[in-house]
């Protein structure tokens, strides 16, 4: 069974399957995390949604790009959880099934492509505690109590 995080899905609510790929990138003491603005204005995990056809390893180095402008290596896969939330940039209910990694930022090759998204690096202490998605944080609460 896949742990959940986050609301409880609303009685009568169609929600989509939207999987995804997110990912926690150590180097150096901190975290490399994505600031997402409106309409989040949320610190997040790297990472987002597998389009069709895509492979979620492509799919992570993509979206890691998109919303860093770093190349990642040895991404090594965590486990996965699911949350049910609204999509405000889509207009869509959607039970997103998140698939977390631990990888290795390379090299920074651009600023964030992806509008509205600021790549941080982060205290990890600090990043538990200012991370808006429980999913996110509980796999990097995990990751921080193995090293």
């Amino acid at each position: 069974m896949i742990r959940r995080y986050g609301s409880t899905p609303k009685v009568g609510q169609h929600y989509g399957l939207r999987a995804g790929v997110y990912v926690i990138l150590p180097r150096d003491g901190a975290i490399l995390m994505t600031f997402q603005g409106a309409p989040h204005n949320e610190l997040q995990l790297p990472g987002g949604g597998i389009d069709p056809g895509e492979s979620p390893l492509r799919a992570l180095h993509r979206e890691v790009f998109e919303e860093t402008g770093w190349h990642i290596a040895r991404p090594r896969r965590l486990g996965a959880f699911r949350r049910f939330t609204y999509m405000p940039e889509y207009d869509r209910f959607a039970e997103k099934l998140c698939h977390v990694y631990v990888a290795h930022p390379v090299r920074r090759i651009s600023l964030p492509t992806e509008p509205n998204h600021t790549a941080l690096w982060i205290d990890p202490e600090n990043a538990l505690d200012l991370m808006a998605n429980a999913g996110d944080a509980a796999f990097l609460a995990d990751y921080l109590a193995g090293m």
